[in-house]
């Protein structure tokens, strides 16, 4: 998923209308999970505290944050984490070689890769609970990215999903992350012919559940791009190693230069 913070009514001010394809596609996901009530909503943001050598998991039991940032300080989110699915995932990254773990915590509050999400997720429980269904609440397991390799990512994946395994969790993992940030002149970052390029990889390997194109791609054509979700993504991929997958791609747009 996405992260555009106007996409939330009190930054964008209207102009969440101008991606309602976005927007519909995020309460429908958002729906589909609150249905399936998992025990911990397991997020990688490339947002939280990144290091180049390290792959953090935020510490501690819990935290909040709120989109003021952005102009809105009414809404934001306070979230308690499964500190004993991060104590096992911390351990069988020992085991596995990987370089994560809870050190290095540099921002304790919610980024908006982990509080868009949630907003529409808080969305969809409340839908339930005013329907007469109260959903079960669920935890959370926040992490970064990192500029280590796509492989450290893809096994960071695999690990939360024997962490998982061990401790008898049932988990959604949501990959947040936008695409390219060159798809027109006036965007964030001007326009490269790479943007949409990397834009068609990227949705192909989501519409098609072929993550091994998100592990192959171009370092440069990413780079030039401008991508921001990657190796969120490549993270996801991990966490669905060796499982049945049927994929669907529900929304693709670029209005803002921003591939979401």
């Amino acid at each position: 998923v996405p992260h555009p913070p106007l996409i939330v009514p009190g930054v964008g001010h209207g102009r969440e209308r101008e991606i309602k394809s976005t927007v519909d596609a995020y309460r429908e996901v958002a729906r589909r999970v609150a249905a399936l009530q998992p025990d911990t909503v397991v997020v990688s943001s490339p947002h939280t505290t990144t290091y180049l050598d390290y792959l953090h998991i935020a510490p501690g039991p819990g935290a909040r944050g709120t989109f003021a940032r952005f102009g809105d300080a009414t809404d934001g989110s306070h979230v308690t984490y499964d500190e004993e699915l991060v104590a096992e995932l911390c351990r069988l990254a020992r085991e596995e070689g990987i370089p994560a773990g809870t050190s290095g915590e540099r921002e304790r509050d919610l980024d908006w890769g982990v509080l868009v999400p949630l907003h529409f997720l808080q969305q969809a429980y409340n839908e339930r609970r005013a329907a007469g269904t109260e959903p079960a609440p669920y935890r959370v397991v926040r992490m970064g990215i990192s500029g280590l390799s796509p492989l450290q990512h893809y096994r960071m994946g695999q690990a939360v999903a024997r962490a998982a395994e061990r401790l008898d969790r049932r988990i959604a993992y949501v990959a947040s992350g936008d695409l390219s940030h060159k798809l027109t002149e006036d965007g964030p970052y001007g326009l490269s012919p790479d943007g949409s390029v990397f834009d068609r990889l990227t949705c192909d390997a989501f519409a098609s559940g072929n993550f091994l194109s998100l592990l192959t791609a171009d370092p440069g054509l990413c780079e030039r791009a401008a991508e921001c979700g990657l190796r969120s993504f490549q993270i996801m991929a991990g966490a669905l190693d060796r499982t049945p997958v049927s994929s669907e791609l529900l929304s693709y747009e670029g209005p803002f230069g921003v591939g979401y």
